[in-house]
């Protein structure tokens, strides 16, 4: 369904603008999809999420533009790093619950974003830098139109592995630990390392979009590794549905698109994603698809 979803969609884009607003919700979804990993299935908050997707952008722009690197390989390399960070700091920061949790991983994200605005011999500090197009094997990726089938194919790839990831072993056991860290440690579920396992997972695909959206834009600024930008996730995921790959989909796609639609209004264009949110968690609270699939349920069942 969503690779037809993908398919037709071109078909109402009447110029490159409806791309570029779709490339950035496919951008957005895919993070998304491995956040939920983390927040929907595991039950771990992120705050720091666009931390790790800035370091991706940037660990992109730096290897390809200082060390002559191609752009896959230093998107790979970056993709590792971030996920080796991910590992150090999540051992320490996943033992803890609740706000704490939510605290320290909005801490890993607030240092890297103050690393990336201060240090700007290496990142151009708050006026950002520039960045290499995106080439493989001599193939240049270039135009709305041309990344827009390179990231539906990702994005394709990305809900394929989700979903199996969630249907193996791995999956019940996150499950299990966002059921009961208690109780799945009873039947022999090691879950500090299942929660760091997802940690990185979610991380590594920041990363590794962070990279496509720097080669796509060509310039980066600190601003995509901002606080905001990680509660803009977290509200992606929230909206669509927990521990939903295609509710975090849906959730991404919904608030890429909505602000355009809302740019007549610009001047109350918080307050009305404000109140559509509210109004989402008080009437529909485990997130949009979830709660419809959920109606539908009790509908039939009714019948």
């Amino acid at each position: 369904m969503l690779a037809v979803v993908i398919t037709v969609a071109p078909l109402g884009f009447s110029n490159s603008y409806y791309y570029d607003v779709a490339v950035n919700a496919m951008f957005n979804a895919i993070v998304c999809v491995g956040l939920n990993l983390l927040i929907g299935y595991a039950g771990q908050i992120s705050l720091g999420h666009a931390g790790f997707f800035a370091l991706g952008a940037y660990g992109s722009a730096l290897l390809t533009a200082s060390w002559g690197l191609p752009p896959i390989a230093a998107m790979l390399i970056s993709a590792t790093v971030v996920g080796l960070l991910a590992f150090v700091v999540g051992r320490p920061i996943l033992k803890l619950k609740g706000h704490y949790l939510a605290m320290a991983t909005l801490g890993i994200g607030i240092i890297i974003h103050i690393v990336l605005k201060t240090e700007a011999k290496i990142t151009g500090g708050p006026d950002g830098m520039s960045v290499d197009n995106f080439s493989l094997l001599g193939f240049t990726v270039m135009g709305d139109r041309m990344w827009y089938w390179v990231v539906g194919i990702l994005l394709i790839l990305t809900v394929w592995l989700a979903l199996n990831l969630i249907d193996s072993p791995v999956g019940r056991a996150l499950r299990a630990v966002h059921g009961s860290e208690v109780g799945a440690e009873v039947v022999g579920v090691d879950t500090s390392s299942y929660k760091v396992l997802v940690f990185v997972v979610s991380a590594v695909f920041a990363s590794m979009v962070g990279s496509l959206f720097a080669h796509k834009n060509g310039f980066i600024t600190p601003d995509i590794g901002s606080f905001m930008h990680s509660v803009e996730l977290v509200v992606m995921v929230v909206l669509g549905g927990m521990a939903s790959v295609f509710g975090a989909l849906i959730g991404a796609v919904i608030l890429t698109l909505l602000p355009q639609f809302l740019a007549v209004v610009e001047q109350y264009e918080a307050m009305i994603l404000g109140a559509i949110m509210m109004g989402t968690m008080i009437f529909l609270p485990k997130g949009l698809l979830p709660s419809i699939v959920s109606a539908f349920k009790r509908r039939e069942g009714g019948q």
